[in-house]
């Protein structure tokens, strides 16, 4: 595999990468601190503190690489009762809508973290300075922008089809639940 195409990988799985190593960082630390409490009668006086804001920023990538995937929920019912290309306008109209919020709220979480946040203020047990565990805001709305603009960008100008994995499964699911034609009498694979 070529360099270029490397980059791009892992620039596009970015997102599933962090929140794959988070969890298991996360993970493996709760349960050193079941087993230091159970076996040693000991804990981890910033192990539950650490897990907490390894989470917290498990979550807010988990939203960034729901984006990529196009995998966030929405409500569509309603879309199925209009024509095809008002479907599309109202979603990619609402997708701006995301944006925009997104913005505002980089905006927001920028000036809280980087402006009015105090030095001093710092994690109970560990010390740090909280300014690094709330960056993940400002870190996790531009992504999340980036992402839309990415899905969009395929949709509409490269024309590919970005359909949410589960949605896919279901589709899969109910055409495996449907009955065989009369007519065709070869068994489903």
């Amino acid at each position: 595999m070529d360099k270029k195409k490397i980059i791009t990988k892992v620039l596009d799985n970015f997102e599933s990468y962090a929140c794959q190593l988070l969890l298991a960082f996360f993970v493996i630390l709760l349960f050193l601190q079941i087993l230091l409490r159970e076996f040693f009668q000991y804990s981890l006086s910033w192990g539950e503190e650490l897990a907490t804001y390894l989470f917290v920023w498990f979550v807010f990538l988990g939203a960034s690489y729901a984006c990529r995937l196009g995998a966030h929920n929405r409500v569509t019912f309603q879309f199925k009762m209009l024509p095809k290309r008002a479907s599309i306008a109202i979603e990619a109209f609402s997708d701006l809508i995301w944006v925009l919020f997104n913005c505002y709220f980089i905006y927001l979480s920028y000036k809280f973290v980087f402006v009015k946040m105090n030095l001093f203020w710092k994690s109970q047990t560990m010390g740090i300075p909280m300014k690094y565990f709330y960056m993940i805001l400002p870190i996790s709305f531009v992504l999340m922008t980036l992402r839309v603009i990415q899905i969009n960008y395929l949709k509409f100008v490269k024309g590919e089809a970005v359909k949410d994995p589960d949605a896919i499964e279901i589709e899969k699911t109910l055409d495996l639940n449907k009955p065989l034609d009369p007519n065709n009498k070869q068994e489903k694979n």
